[in-house]
């Protein structure tokens, strides 16, 4: 019984430095080996792997993209004096771990500090380069190659590598935006006032030309109905005369119809006439009595 018990204390204590051996790593991390205070070792590769149990400790630290964002935008001067604020961001990794310890102690809020203040200089410089409108559009692909290649080259003395410098967004100031929206806005009424006077001179133009042509077709279609009644005139002229040549008489009669029907269209027409007067010539008989 003794020599069993013996076996599974051993046993325990095999288990116990044996888990106290053993660690794992990650494909997302990197461990490394620390032997009192030192570094021995650096594992990158995922498995499993042991280490001497109460002498060697080990440290994890992030394969993965970091992101480092400002929480508010910076302040910078341009080419021409103005202040902007730019939003940007950065993506970075750790590549040596090592140097990466050595450097800042494996201190991440560290490192980002260091390459926020490479990345914060290197705008500051780009930026007194150039005007709002280079690095509102104008070459701000540029900027940020620029910046990246730069942050890259100073980050991997800590043992990182910078993947990508971004500007977010790239703004006026709230004392300068409003004098600019203004000087924007008078600028766009006075484009506006122009065009409003140009229409109106077009406008113009195009009514009095329509007047002109108006009063053109008017007159030439005057002429032309007082030419057709001219020739209207003269036909009927021509009718009436060659219908009188054939019959006289008839055609005495055939006028004083149409003036007896004319004279007296309505009840209450009133006509005050001598009663042998040639008018009613056709309303007497051969004696000159009324019918």
């Amino acid at each position: 019984m003794k020599n069993v018990g013996s076996v599974l204390t051993g046993l325990l204590l095999g288990l116990v430095l044996l888990s106290m051996s053993a660690f794992t790593v990650d494909q997302r991390e990197f461990a490394m080996v620390f032997r009192l205070g030192e570094i021995v070792s650096v594992k990158k590769e995922p498995g499993l792997y042991f280490k001497v149990p109460l002498v060697e400790n080990v440290r994890y630290f992030e394969k993965r993209i970091v992101t480092l964002d400002w929480v508010e935008p910076d302040r910078f001067i341009t080419s021409e004096k103005k202040n902007v604020l730019v939003d940007s961001f950065v993506k970075w990794r750790i590549i040596e771990p090592a140097k990466y310890y050595v450097s800042v102690r494996g201190d991440e809020k560290q490192a980002e500090a260091r390459l926020s203040q490479t990345v914060n200089d290197g705008l500051r410089a780009e930026f007194g380069k150039r005007t709002i409108h280079d690095v509102v559009s104008g070459e701000r692909e540029k900027i940020m190659a620029i910046l990246r290649q730069k942050a890259d080259g100073e980050a991997r003395q800590m043992g990182i590598e910078v993947l990508d410098v971004r500007l977010k967004r790239v703004d006026l100031p709230e004392e300068v935006s409003g004098s600019v929206f203004q000087r924007m806005e008078a600028e766009r009424k006075r484009v506006a006032n122009d065009l409003r006077s140009q229409g109106a001179g077009a406008a113009e133009k195009i009514r009095a030309d329509a007047d002109k042509q108006r009063e053109v077709i008017i007159a030439e279609a005057f002429r032309e109905a007082q030419r057709i009644k001219g020739e209207g005139d003269a036909k009927a002229a021509e009718t009436y005369a060659a219908a009188y040549g054939k019959n006289p008489e008839f055609y005495a009669f055939y006028r004083s119809l149409d003036a007896y029907k004319n004279s007296f269209k309505n009840k209450s027409d009133v006509m005050v006439l001598q009663p042998d007067s040639e008018f009613f010539k056709y309303m007497r008989d051969a004696g000159g009595k009324k019918k």
